[in-house]
């Protein structure tokens, strides 16, 4: 690794001191530094290898996100690449990890706490087993999930049991390796720790468990102070069994003056056990899909739900149209969309969704669709946007083509929920008559649409068939890498500014609305009116009730404005392309063992200032930033902006406190400074929020079996007046489940409730579900949602990995390497998986010499390989079915001369056992 990698590196994952294993916003989070130092090491090393493989160099250039994705991505493709996906990916694996400390803080097995090593070890590997299964059904985000938490619980181990204790500085193996056991494990009945009356004692450990080399873990007891007799303790204030004899604890969670040198070895061999899983999960899935789940692609990915009904035949091929061009105008740039996602819908059918990265085979699919059935007017087109929302990587933008009302409305809140669990932009292309009918819950109308397209950021464009080709030009403008919004509105009249950046390219302005004016001023005082297509500013295309204006590449940076004059509802929107950009969740604070910042899976609670936790990518990286401005702003009618308190968290985050939240619905502003090139910049979110006097409580345990009742409990509250609240439920696998309709809420108290959901028995392993509940008061004027993931994943009945037999090795090389060109050594290996599910994959992932192998059906396969001398070093790596990971290394690499010739197995052994390693 390059000195500039290493110091990027360090920079990105330790921006604090590591001074405790707690959960994210902490500041100074070993949870998050460990496993943020393990996935960036790993990713590297991913990038690294692939780069290699494609001849080209791996450099980075700083240590900001965009720069690695850049890098990795490769040098050659033009276009700005953003490293917001990447960042997002990590923050989502850093918040999993830090909610076990929430949502299992009284589970001993999530953090190997109380001797529950097994137990603990179980949760690993369905863990892993469920990661692995969800990346080869491209479920990355489930993936990411699963990964966070199970990476908490395997970095508990070293914190909370003995190991590093006893001696240990390398991980323990065997805690991701279920077909080898776990010993020399203390029982109940063993006595193992001294006692600590200040609770602050360098080992408490009894030397004859340490002589033994036993293996033990603390108790912790949050609401008893009992434990088994003479066993350690967690310790710390919230640990209650600290105070009963043997008082203190082996908890090396936080880094003292008496126990620095156990807390470092802990925090060092963490970080190696997280790698070594990483890289576990990596020889399962390959190195292109492990940097698919860590969010290394290119931004862009383009998703189309399209009406197939009779009467959609110019539509169809306006959307194919515009597929084609997006796929031949940006392949080989860094604007080709990483993903191409189609779901179709009709009436009663809708899906299935079509998801690949294969530009040639979406044509393929795209081209298949045709027009037919439907029936009467509405059709199934929420059902379509469900399956595209619950598919789709977040923040992606959905497009959907249709010309009739949705039949299945009911489904409006759930779309609602999703688009602001996702942060995902869903914009419709509207063809059909506009049907304004009296409002209820029962009808639908073209108004729906609009206030999906307004919830999530996207427009709503009302267009004839005839005119549709020309309206797609937004989805070419917005399918695009580095893409972010700096304005949006939605109001009936005014004048809005908005600070254009020097590192803002393409500028758009969308104004979507009927009966209006405008005039655009730039910071100049230049001005263009909307009469003028061609002017000063940029031109102006009109079609349907979309007017979009694109800026000349040689605008000027400062504040521009517009005014809009109109006695209709219209939405306003700038975007452009820039590496400068933001991510955000909402969050609330937990307290516990290990208090930290939880993000909410719903609206913000609205009797409390709402908090948000922000990272702002630069150029090169946070420190190319200045926060100036983080705020809530309204974004109908008159724009009210409320401004929040910040404070730096470290690690690159930002905590934002908006004591005063503006009523109805809004959205986050940022302001600063870029010091890259010293100019003021702003961006904006796109998803609208609201805050809700109802909150929902619920987290999800462990995957669920095909054909298996799974039970989720949750819990609702309400800060308003009690009474009957409706709960609703859906899922997006249409899976049976059963849940009580109502509940009868008190003010201020949690009402306890359970869901349960089955999958079908034929379901495939690895598949995500998505779940929306939502409970809503009787008045309907108040209601919240929650959204959780739980993956499907098929019983693990086959732990044992590939085993790897060398049959023969011929080698004539010469001691001299620098002799070794015209010299070959070739290996013939045999691989087996006994009595498991068979081999899925065999590859090389180390030698530069020709590979191949015979089927991988068979009961055994042969691998056969052969190089130049002068590439001395092998490995080989075989994947069973059930993910289990095999390797076999040879080297020649050698001190002494050795005999040529062809040898067996054994004698192998016995001459290079120090070089020749065949390794699970």
């Amino acid at each position: 690794m390059t000195s500039l990698l290493g110091a990027a590196l360090l920079t990105f994952t330790l921006m604090s001191p590591a001074l405790a294993f707690v959960p994210v916003g902490g500041g100074a989070s070993t949870h998050v530094s460990i496993t943020g130092t393990a996935l960036l090491k790993k990713v590297t090393e991913t990038c690294q290898a692939v780069a290699d493989a494609a001849g080209h160099e791996f450099k980075p250039t700083g240590s900001s996100p965009g720069e690695l994705v850049q890098a990795c991505l490769g040098p050659t493709a033009p276009g700005d690449v953003s490293g917001a996906k990447f960042h997002s990916a990590l923050q989502e694996i850093y918040t999993q990890n830090g909610l076990v400390d929430r949502d299992f803080v009284n589970s001993p097995p999530h953090h190997f706490n109380s001797e529950t090593f097994l137990e603990g070890r179980g949760l690993i590997t369905e863990g892993v087993a469920a990661v692995k299964a969800n990346i080869q059904k491209e479920n990355f985000k489930a993936a990411r999930e699963t990964l966070g938490r199970v990476l908490h619980t395997l970095q508990d181990f070293y914190s909370h049991s003995n190991w590093v204790e006893l001696g240990y500085t390398e991980p323990y193996v065997n805690l991701l390796r279920p077909h080898l056991p776990l010993e020399n494990l203390a029982d109940l009945n063993t006595p193992t720790c001294s006692d600590c009356a200040n609770g602050k004692c360098p080992n408490q450990i009894l030397s004859n468990i340490l002589n033994e080399k036993k293996l033990t873990s603390g108790y912790l007891g949050i609401f008893s102070s009992q434990k088994p007799k003479g066993k350690c303790s967690h310790g710390g204030e919230s640990d209650l069994t600290s105070t009963t004899v043997p008082r203190g604890g082996i908890s090396k969670d936080e880094r003292r003056s008496d126990n620095k040198e156990f807390h470092d070895a802990a925090v060092n061999a963490a970080v190696a056990a997280s790698l070594q899983l990483l890289e576990d999960i990596r020889l399962a899935v390959g190195n292109h899909d492990f940097l698919r789940m860590m969010g290394i692609a290119r931004s862009s990915v383009v998703c189309f739900v399209i009406d197939t009904t009779g009467s959609m035949s110019d539509d169809i091929e306006a959307a194919r149209s515009v597929m084609y061009k997006i796929i031949d105008s940006k392949k080989g740039t860094q604007d080709e969309p990483s993903e191409y996602i189609l779901v179709p819908f009709n009436d009663p059918e809708f899906g299935p969704m079509i998801r690949t990265t294969d530009a040639e085979k979406m044509k393929r699919e795209i081209s298949k669709l045709k027009a037919n059935g439907g029936g009467d007017t509405p059709e199934m087109c929420l059902s379509g946007l469900q399956l595209a929302l619950t598919g789709a990587p977040s923040s992606s933008n959905i497009y959907v083509f249709t010309d009739a009302i949705a039949k299945d409305i009911a489904l409006k809140d759930t779309i609602i929920a999703l688009m602001r669990s996702t942060k995902s932009t869903v914009s419709f292309f509207m063809t059909g008559a506009s049907r304004r009918r009296r409002r209820s819950l029962a009808i639908s109308s073209f108004e729906d649409y609009k206030d999906l397209a307004l919830a999530s950021g996207g427009q709503a464009i009302q267009v004839s068939k005839s005119q549709l080709p020309q309206a797609t030009d937004i989805i070419l403008d917005t399918s695009t890498s580095a893409l972010v919004t700096v304005l949006q509105r939605a109001t009936v009249a005014g004048t809005f500014p908005f600070v254009l950046d020097e590192s803002l390219k393409n500028i758009t302005i969308y104004v979507t609305g009927t009966s209006l004016t405008f005039t655009l001023t730039n910071p100049a005082d230049v001005t263009q009116t909307d009469t003028e297509p061609s002017g000063k500013l940029g031109t102006i295309h009109k079609v349907g009730n979309l007017r979009r204006i694109r800026l000349y590449a040689d605008k000027l940076s400062g504040t521009w404005q517009i005014n809009i004059k109109s006695s209709q509802p219209y939405t306003l929107k700038v975007t452009g392309q820039s590496t400068i950009t933001f991510i955000y969740d909402f969050v609330e604070k937990f307290t516990g063992p290990h208090a930290g910042y939880a993000v909410l899976s719903g609206r913000p609670r609205a009797d409390q200032p709402a908090t948000l936790m922000l990272s702002v990518i630069g150029r090169k990286g946070p420190t190319s930033i200045t926060i100036e401005e983080v705020g809530l702003v309204t974004m109908s009618g008159p724009a009210v902006v409320t401004n929040g308190t910040v404070t730096d968290m470290g690690n690159g985050e930002t905590l934002v406190t908006v004591d005063v939240v503006p009523e109805g619905e809004f959205v986050l502003i940022l302001k600063g400074t870029d010091t890259v090139s010293n100019s003021k910049f702003q961006r904006q979110s796109t998803t609208l929020m609201s805050v809700s006097k109802v909150n929902i409580q619920a987290a999800v345990e462990s995957s669920v079996e095909p054909g298996e009742t799974f039970k989720l409990p949750f819990s609702v509250m309400t800060q308003s007046e009690g009474g009957t609240y409706t709960i609703s439920a859906r899922n997006d696998r249409n899976f049976v489940m059963s849940y009580p309709e109502t509940l009868n809420l008190s003010s201020g108290k949690y009402a306890n409730a359970t869901l349960t959901i089955t999958p079908t028995a034929d379901t495939e392993s690895g598949t995500d579900v998505t779940l929306t509940i939502e409970a809503k008061s009787s008045s309907g004027v108040d209601s919240n949602y929650a959204v959780l993931r739980l993956s499907v994943v098929h019983k693990i009945i086959d732990f044992n990995p590939p085993k790897c037999e060398v049959t023969t090795v011929v080698e004539n090389c010469p001691r001299d390497v620098s002799e070794c060109g015209p010299f070959q050594w070739e290996l013939s290996a045999n691989f087996t998986d006994e009595n498991g599910t068979g081999i899925q994959s065999i590859s090389l992932i180390q030698g530069n010499g020709n590979f191949t192998h015979t089927t991988l059906n068979a009961s055994f396969v042969e691998a056969y390989y052969s190089a130049s001398c002068c590439s001395q070093i092998v490995e080989i790596v075989a994947v069973d079915k059930a993910g289990n990971v095999g390797k076999c290394y040879h080297s020649i690499i050698r001190s002494h001369s050795f005999p040529t010739t062809t040898l067996s197995l054994p004698l192998w052994l016995c001459l290079l056992a120090s070089i020749f390693v065949v390794r699970s």
